[in-house]
């Protein structure tokens, strides 16, 4: 039996779970990276300097920039779904 192709939303959670643990090389399989987990003060343990690094990330892998001051930020970074949200609506590649 084949397995169905991801729904784009899904396909894209993964490409951002991935990047996020390559980035902050978290040892955590992207495949479990947890979708509606807090990123931030969650079991992950990621604070201010990975949330720099992972904007940095999205960055050079989408073309999606998120500036410090934007109010939004704490809505962005939410959860990985949230995240990946964000990128879906803002990508420029």
């Amino acid at each position: 039996m084949t397995e169905a192709p991801a729904a784009p939303a899904e396909a894209l959670e993964r490409e951002v779970a991935t990047l996020i643990v390559e980035a902050l090389r978290l040892p955590v399989d992207p495949a479990e990276f947890p979708m509606t987990a807090p990123l931030f003060g969650g079991e992950l343990g990621l604070d201010s300097i990975d949330v720099l690094e992972i904007a940095l990330a999205l960055q050079r892998r989408y073309g999606v920039e998120i500036r410090a001051d934007d109010a939004a930020n704490a809505q962005i970074f939410a959860t990985l779904r949230s995240l990946a949200a964000h990128v879906a609506k803002a990508r420029t590649t």
